[in-house]
């Protein structure tokens, strides 16, 4: 048998150990999932509410455009020449024209300027574009609206992105909160994962001792404890996406129903699949962690 066969053997072996000492005390084990569920089904429901969050921003949100104005005394051509420079450029990805004439009769037919505007002995309106830029990050809109500035016959840019750095500034923080939350309740599954391996260690000590005497390594004793930390730690992911989808579904009707009386078509989704997948990975971590730990101070004590 080969050294990689050997390991794996040992830890098949010591994963069937630890489902067997996990069954041993069912009550134990399932009031220390429990704890670790709940301490990681609160930030899971965080991120959840903070993407949902996130997409109805953006479906509520006015549409983000760059309003480019020419110099009044720019004739068709140089108009036909900027279209074409914009309608090349690959960071946008929608142009719209508005000559001249078309904002003159408009503003015509305000109220009170129609005479005003007649008064004028020329159009004092210049051709203007519509840009809708491909990335609405503010600063890729930022850095969008400096390279459009020095295009030939733009006279002035308007960029309104107050509306996103608003929602930016709100979402970094609400990332900020969700990470500080998940940090000191991931202390807290690392606490309860030791505290639960300290009881399982102190239930085994004669023979953890036996085992060392007939030459066991400190790998070896640790191993099944070390398994049975994780596969805790992975059952209280699944307990905790189950909250979450327990919650989503809850939750899903009255918050359809109090969008729609806004015009408004959205449904509370539930964790994607990547989130899923980070929450089973760090509970199984953590379980993991907190075992190692309790484990360590253990063996070096003894």
């Amino acid at each position: 048998m080969t050294a990689l066969a050997r390991w794996i053997a040992g830890h098949r072996s010591a994963a069937r150990e630890a489902v067997r000492r996990l069954a041993y005390a069912p009550l134990n084990a399932s009031l220390a999932i429990l704890a670790m569920a709940v301490s990681l089904a609160l930030p899971a429901i965080g991120q959840m509410l903070l993407g949902n969050a996130l997409g109805l921003a953006e479906q509520v949100a006015p549409t983000l455009e760059i309003s480019l104005f020419l110099s009044p005394d720019a004739g068709r051509p140089a108009a036909e020449q900027v279209r074409r420079r914009l309608g090349a450029h690959p960071g946008i990805k929608g142009i719209r024209f508005l000559p001249r004439e078309e904002t003159l009769a408009r503003m015509k037919g305000a109220a009170g300027l129609g005479e005003v505007i007649d008064a004028l002995p020329r159009n004092p309106f210049p051709d203007a574009f519509t840009v809708r830029p491909a990335d609405t990050a503010p600063a890729a809109m930022d850095a969008l609206a400096a390279e459009l500035r020095r295009l030939p016959q733009v006279e002035h840019v308007q960029l309104d992105s107050a509306w996103t750095r608003r929602l930016d500034a709100l979402l970094r923080l609400g990332r900020l909160g969700i990470l500080l939350l998940a940090g000191l309740l991931g202390l807290g599954v690392v606490a309860i994962a030791f505290s639960t391996a300290r009881l399982q260690v102190s239930t085994r000590t004669a023979e953890i001792e036996l085992s060392r005497l007939l030459g066991a390594t400190d790998a070896f004793v640790r191993r099944p404890f070390l398994w049975a930390g994780a596969l805790q730690g992975l059952l209280a992911g699944l307990a905790a996406l189950a909250v979450v989808a327990a919650v989503t579904f809850w939750l899903r009707g009255p918050l359809a129903e109090a969008a729609s009386l806004y015009g408004l078509e959205w449904q509370l989704r539930g964790p994607a699949a990547g989130d899923a997948a980070t929450v089973l990975t760090a509970a199984a971590a953590l379980g993991w962690l907190g075992t190692a730990l309790s484990l360590r101070r253990f063996l070096a004590n003894t």
